[in-house]
């Protein structure tokens, strides 16, 4: 009986034990389970102290700085509130006055400027249009630099500067001899008529042109009608090598106007337009003249050099080809392809012409010669002799 007494005893204790350590253990997960507890609220510091720098430092309540580390004592967490006497209780005492005009004025804001441009951002709602760009701002332009905005050349500018410059290099190019060096700036003629046609003179600038070559041109025609026959033939050569000569650098000159006005507008060629001036008043004046002469110095050898014969006549096949039917036999002996083509019934014939030229040579005193010169026939034997002898060796 005492022994079924002691073993209830002991099995009552143990779950009371039991339910007491259950008890415990709900208790602290329950206490993990709940959040945190809240802050304490600050405590209550008038507006100016609020915002003086320093203030979190002379809040800090005065703690032992000896511990170091968690096993000693130093608080985990965030730190106590403040104890109300202390610093704190100094700026409680202090006067917020003082404490207000410490603290610096706030600046005024500027009056707002109508020229500032508007921001570069807007803000508008989803699926509106785009807000219209800025209008830039006004271009303002230095009141003491009003030549700098536009270089205009008026017609006067033209007359007096450019055509001037234009008119000395036509000069020289038209009377310089061929192969003469002209100490000129093409690069600055070439500028001149480059601005010139930007500013939209072309129309004036082919126009002096034309006059001015066309003077030229006419003393020329002068000048060959007063030469005497002897000396017709060769000044013709000159003056119609000197202008060809001429067109190789004026041409070049003028391809910008050439280029934007002649064959845009005019539908033609500057260098076609300079070739019918020398057609038109000089060679058409002089080629029933020219033409008896040139005939007369074919049937006579030598009259005239070949090299001068040959420019004459090519330059006249230039200027205007159907020339060709006053003189056929003569312009054939330098351009090709002028008469007919050889037929094997008139072979007999060429070599009728072949020896009567050969007979008019000889009675205007040129003599028949050998082939081989006089000393050729010594060395052909010489050498032969040579070979000859190493042959045998």
């Amino acid at each position: 009986m005492e022994e079924s007494m002691e073993e209830e005893e002991g099995g009552s204790y143990e779950a009371m034990m039991d339910d007491q350590n259950h008890n415990n253990w709900e208790a602290a997960v329950d206490g993990f389970r709940q959040p945190p507890p809240p802050p304490p609220p600050p405590p209550s510091i008038p507006a100016p102290a609020r915002e003086t720098p320093g203030g979190q430092l002379l809040a800090m309540p005065a703690v032992s700085v000896d511990r170091k580390g968690p096993k000693e004592g130093l608080p985990m967490g965030p730190p106590p509130p403040p104890e109300a006497n202390g610093v704190i209780m100094m700026l409680k005492s202090g006067d917020a006055a003082s404490v207000a005009k410490a603290a610096p004025a706030p600046t005024p804001r500027p009056p707002p400027n109508p020229h500032t441009p508007p921001p570069s951002f807007f803000f508008f709602r989803p699926g509106a249009p785009p807000p219209p760009p800025p209008p830039p701002p006004p271009r303002r332009v230095p009141p003491s630099l009003p030549g700098f905005v536009m270089n205009v050349i008026t017609i006067e500018d033209y007359k007096s500067t450019y055509w001037p410059k234009l008119d000395g290099a036509i000069d020289q190019l038209l009377t310089q001899s061929p192969g003469d060096y002209i100490p000129i700036s093409y690069e600055q003629i070439y500028s001149c008529v480059y601005k010139c046609v930007c500013q939209q003179h072309s129309e004036q600038m082919y126009s002096d042109l034309i006059k001015k070559i066309t003077n030229h041109l006419e003393r020329v025609s002068k000048e060959l009608q007063a030469s005497p026959p002897d000396l017709y033939i060769e000044r013709f050569n000159i003056a119609l090598g000197q202008y060809m000569g001429a067109l190789q650098s004026i041409v070049p000159l003028f391809i910008y106007m050439n280029k934007f006005y002649i064959e845009t507008k005019l539908n033609r060629d500057l260098k076609d337009d300079l070739i019918k001036l020398f057609t038109e008043h000089v060679a058409e004046k002089h080629i029933y003249s020219l033409m008896p002469l040139l005939l007369e110095a074919q049937s006579t050898p030598f009259q005239v050099t070949p090299s001068t014969m040959a420019n004459i006549v090519k330059g006249l096949y230039t200027l205007r080809p159907e020339w060709v039917q006053m003189a056929p036999t003569l312009f054939s002996k330098f351009i090709p392809n002028i008469l007919p083509r050889a037929v094997e019934s008139e072979l007999s014939e060429y070599a009728a012409q072949d020896q009567k030229l050969q007979r008019e040579l000889i009675q205007n005193g040129f003599t028949r010669q050998s082939r081989k010169r006089a000393g050729d026939e010594l060395t052909y034997n010489s050498s032969s002799a040579c070979a000859s002898s190493r042959g045998y060796r």
